[in-house]
């Protein structure tokens, strides 16, 4: 029963991208003749210059990411991925949208919230809409010299590039602002609000400090043992796995306690096991 509710939930989430990303094409980017990156850019790209059916040119550029997809990562994930594209695909050749607007400047935010929400969908539903992911995991696989972020950006600029030089610097600039409001949106629907944060705190006070964050906030703090550069005393270095919107209150029980204390913040790329969620404390 439960497997049956995930994949509904699933089954929803990818819906609700391919109808979400339909929008952000149609409803703003295709009228003012602007691109995403990626494989979606691509495709935009040569509908713009060559007249291709752009829900057909889709298709037919990402099969052979879906291909790499499934020898790679598995089954299961190319058939969804394949069938949310050609729902994509279908999505742009039969939904009918409103274009909403002609202003350049919202159109090129919009557009890219909507394509980003509906790739950001898609992911948490276990699927792409885009095969640029693949081909980025892939060959950062193969490469030691390049992360995925760095292959994306590297292809994009290639994208962007071509594109200022077939629609004009101008629409190639706000393609830019697109896939940047596309990447931020994606971002935040992967990661959300509980995108984690590593908080290091150095101070003499760090048992209270400890009680207040262990109590109060009901966190797990990790405590290593450390010694003074200068000083060369011997103290206990706090270390917690937070969300971002926990990082002010953490900053005052420190503050309050302690206004010397050395406090040190970086964001996670992903964080699991241990006690992240808040510890049930009596």
């Amino acid at each position: 029963m439960r497997t049956v509710i995930k994949e509904v939930k699933n089954s929803t989430l990818i819906t609700l991208g391919i109808l979400s990303a339909g929008m952000g094409v149609k409803g703003f980017l295709l009228s003012s003749h602007f691109i995403d990156g990626g494989v979606t850019g691509i495709s935009m790209l040569i509908s713009n210059v060559l007249g291709f059916p752009l829900a057909i040119a889709i298709l037919v550029i990402n099969l052979p990411f879906i291909v790499l997809g499934y020898r790679q990562i598995g089954k299961k994930f190319a058939i969804k991925s394949a069938l949310a594209i050609a729902g994509l695909s279908i999505c742009l050749a039969v939904v009918t949208y409103p274009d909403v607007t002609h202003d350049k400047l919202l159109t090129a935010v919009f557009g890219g919230f909507f394509i980003g929400a509906g790739i950001g969908l898609a992911i948490r539903g276990g699927a792409v809409l885009d095969g640029t992911e693949i081909a980025a995991l892939l060959i950062s696989k193969r490469s030691h010299l390049f992360k995925v972020g760095d292959v994306i950006l590297i292809l994009n600029v290639f994208i962007f590039l071509a594109a200022a030089f077939f629609l004009g610097v101008e629409s190639a600039l706000y393609s830019m602002l697109t896939y940047f409001s596309a990447s931020k949106t994606i971002d935040f629907l992967i990661h959300g609000i509980d995108e984690y944060t590593a908080i290091i705190i150095v101070s003499t006070k760090s048992a209270e400090i400890r009680r207040e964050i262990t109590h109060n906030l009901k966190r797990s703090v990790t405590i290593y043992k450390g010694r003074g550069g200068f000083s060369d005393i011997e103290h206990d270095i706090l270390y917690c796995v937070i969300t971002r919107l926990e990082i002010g209150s953490i900053k005052n029980i420190v503050k309050e306690i302690d206004e010397s204390a050395f406090i040190v913040t970086h964001a996670l790329s992903d964080a699991e096991g241990g006690v992240i969620k808040k510890a049930n404390l009596h």
